[in-house]
């Protein structure tokens, strides 16, 4: 009968500590905006499992109580309730008397251990990690009870633990964050695109997404040696010549110190009462920004205005570039040719990890056309500006250099290739304003005997 009863208990201590374990994963896991949606929809349950997540550093401490008081209890229930069972089979083995005590309890423990790690442990941490919102809510009324119930004790160690942190100079945080950075967002998104959960090109937009915020005016910004402007005192009619010639349909107009006194069009061109009047006649006021004005706002500021283009003003005041909207979507969903677009501004894949690309695209766009991240500096940001800054001189045609791959290059990891066992070899095809104007990219395993650099 003592046996019986002692088994029973043994099974009803591992259930608890099976139902505290499933509390814990169970509420961890569980989304919060999912439960937060059922709950507005009138979900009862659903509501009593916020209430529990919004203190869900209280509810860890209280599951943590009770997994291991249970715990405890079953290793003291342990031995009396399975050593008369087990004595008898191993007498009717052979056992020396001597040994059947001490193997008794040995064997004991080794049973309430595999029956407390399957039962108690292993399985409600996979059933909480499985369905954590179905569970969170099902627990949810005992949960409450149970914390109402053991709160006093719970308080007790929680303040224990807090003031063992603080001694030794850590602040104990509350609750768990459930947001996540965009370094973490990041690396979620690249895990759900090699899984498979994501396709590429949702992937590419997201990244996209995530970068937008980081950059600036600068960073997208047409330079002004790319820019067409117009003179301030010459006839409307330059206007349509800048459309013939150029394809666009907004134009700075300069004044005689090269400062911007406004913005032009077709639109205006068109409303305008002769095509002999001076062209900043016919201009509207410019949107004048900042080269560190970052995208976001850049872009609230251009809606604001009307959609034209931003003017981008470097520190001297004098006019550093132009940045469109359509600059902007091409930040999130990649290049957008037209028939304004006399060249190919994407990279183009030549075959046997060859690439000819523009010599102003940027590296982050190379590295995401490509897959080739090439090394950066604050000196440059375009692979002109690679080039020449490896040169140290005005670019030719003709000229190549060695640069190394950047370490955490996906390329790098298909071939089995170390960080520093491959390269880029940079070739330049075509210079215009005495700038790279055009770009090869070969990608090889580099000779360990040879360095890079410059080697024409």
């Amino acid at each position: 009968m003592n046996s019986i009863v002692g088994l029973s208990a043994v099974f009803l201590l591992t259930l608890a500590t099976g139902y505290f374990v499933a509390q814990e994963f169970a509420y961890v896991a569980a989304d919060r905006s999912a439960l937060k949606e059922q709950a507005a929809a009138g979900d009862a349950a659903a509501d009593r499992a916020l209430r529990v997540t919004s203190r869900l550093s209280f509810m860890l401490s209280g599951a943590q109580l009770g997994i291991t008081v249970t715990t405890l209890l079953v290793g003291f229930v342990t031995e009396p309730a399975l050593t008369p069972l087990i004595s008898p089979v191993l007498t009717a083995a052979g056992v020396p008397e001597a040994a059947i005590r001490g193997l008794s309890v040995a064997l004991g423990l080794v049973i309430a251990t595999t029956v407390q790690m399957v039962l108690g442990e292993l399985a409600p941490k996979n059933l909480g990690i499985a369905r954590p919102e179905v569970l969170a809510k099902w627990l949810s009324r005992s949960t409450l009870a149970y914390l109402a119930v053991a709160g006093p004790v719970i308080r007790l160690f929680d303040a224990a633990a807090t003031r063992l942190l603080r001694r030794v100079g850590v602040e104990p945080v509350e609750e768990i964050e459930h947001g996540a950075t965009p370094e973490e967002l990041s690396r979620i998104i690249a895990e759900s695109e090699a899984s498979g959960d994501l396709s590429q090109r949702l992937s590419d937009l997201l990244e996209r997404a995530l970068e937008f915020g980081d950059r600036t005016a600068e960073d997208v910004m047409v330079p002004r040696p790319r820019v067409v402007s117009l003179r301030a005192g010459r006839p409307a009619s330059d206007l349509l010549d800048a459309v013939r010639t150029a394809g666009h349909s907004q134009y700075p107009v300069l004044g005689p110190d090269g400062d911007v006194v406004g913005v032009t069009g077709l639109r205006e061109w068109i409303g305008a009462p002769s095509h002999d009047v001076p062209i900043e006649r016919i201009s509207t006021a410019p949107l004048l920004v900042p080269t560190s004005l970052p995208l976001p706002e850049l872009r609230e500021r251009m809606r604001v205005a009307g959609g034209g283009p931003a003017c981008v003003i470097d520190e001297y005041g004098g006019l550093a570039g132009l940045v469109t909207m359509e600059d902007l979507a091409e930040e999130l969903v990649g290049e957008l040719m037209d028939e304004n677009d006399p060249d190919a501004a994407a990279a183009v894949e030549q075959g046997d990890g060859t690439w000819d690309v523009p010599g102003t695209l940027r590296l982050d766009e190379v590295e995401r056309a490509t897959g080739l991240r090439l090394p950066e500096s604050e000196d440059y940001e375009t692979v002109a500006g690679l080039v020449m800054a490896r040169l140290g001189r005005l670019a030719e045609p003709g000229d190549e250099m060695t640069v190394p791959l950047v370490p955490d290059n996906h390329l790098l990891e298909d071939d089995g290739d170390g960080p520093g066992d491959a390269d880029v070899v940079l070739t330049v095809l075509e210079v215009q304003r005495r700038v790279p104007a055009r770009v090869r990219l070969t990608r090889r395993v580099a000779d360990p005997a040879v360095t890079g650099g410059e080697t024409r």
